[in-house]
């Protein structure tokens, strides 16, 4: 047994849901790249067809790793088994398997990455993005929550299609702080207001200030993202204060996993993240060929 492929989301699902929700923490991206396409189409992130693939273990035939692509962002590999990493790199470098197209990079936990770094070596080269702005991140896991021992003047509450602008330009915002396209920051935005994904601090005269999102529940997990303030705000407690508001709302939920990553070339956030109760789970690095 090894990698199948396919373009189509229904097949992928039938082969590699029960994979998927065994570790909602490890495959969270997964769970919620599968899910936008689920309730958007094909086209949710690009005009290119999606790819998926998952990989069956060679003693019992049961998945255990799967990938999504969608073009032109990096190959999105899930948790997987070291032997599973470079039969993978042998499948990527197949035209027929990606359809004639070329890849732009691996997105993996650090473990995974480097072994697939080293086969790609093996095969005329690759390089290891340095760890920096937008291609180092790490993935946390809300244990007990320890709400801030200060809050800052305002109130957290959710955001409503009036703040439709502000929110837009602080997605974009968040974007270029974090090394990502903004180019869907208006489909990001009317998403999450849909589904009630986004929370904003707002000032004792009812400005927003800061805001915080998080994702629809799926296999039990959710994701904190989308934290931001803007730079001249910055230093009042505010991402801390929103961040610890939607936290709190998901536990009050039920949710079974609380998570967020944070770039690792910002220590500020993640020293934010800590003290309110998250905890180390993996580092996922990018990883793209030269």
């Amino acid at each position: 047994m090894t990698w199948t492929f396919t373009e189509d989301l229904k097949e992928f699902l039938d082969a590699a849901r029960e994979s998927l929700a065994s570790r909602p923490a490890r495959d969270t991206l997964l769970l919620t790249v599968s899910a936008t396409l689920e309730r958007r189409g094909p086209d949710a992130y690009g005009e290119e067809p999606p790819l998926f693939g998952w990989w069956r273990r060679p003693a019992d035939g049961i998945v255990d790793g799967a990938l999504i692509w969608t073009p032109p962002e990096p190959v999105l590999l899930g948790a997987v088994p070291p032997d599973a990493v470079r039969p993978l790199v042998l499948a990527l470098d197949d035209e027929v398997v990606l359809g004639g197209r070329r890849f732009t990079g691996l997105h993996a936990e650090s473990e995974a990455a480097e072994e697939a770094a080293a086969a790609w070596s093996e095969r005329g080269g690759v390089g290891r993005v340095a760890p920096g702005r937008g291609v180092e991140h790490r993935l946390y896991r809300l244990g007990e929550l320890i709400p801030p021992a200060r809050l800052p003047a305002g109130r957290a509450r959710l955001a409503a299609p009036e703040d439709r602008g502000v929110l837009v330009d602080w997605v974009r915002a968040f974007a270029a702080d974090t090394g990502q396209p903004g180019t869907r920051a208006e489909a990001i935005v009317d998403e999450r207001l849909a589904h009630g994904g986004l929370t904003v601090w707002e000032d004792p005269e009812g400005i927003p200030v800061s805001m915080a999102g998080v994702t629809p529940p799926a296999a039990g997990m959710v994701r904190v993202s989308l934290v931001y303030t803007p730079p001249e705000l910055r230093g009042n407690r505010y991402a801390a204060a929103v961040t610890a508001d939607v936290s709190a709302a998901a536990v009050a939920a039920g949710v079974g996993e609380v998570l967020l990553f944070a770039d690792t070339a910002n220590p500020l956030s993640n020293r934010i993240y800590q003290r309110l109760g998250y905890e180390e789970v993996s580092t996922r690095v990018v990883v793209t060929r030269e």
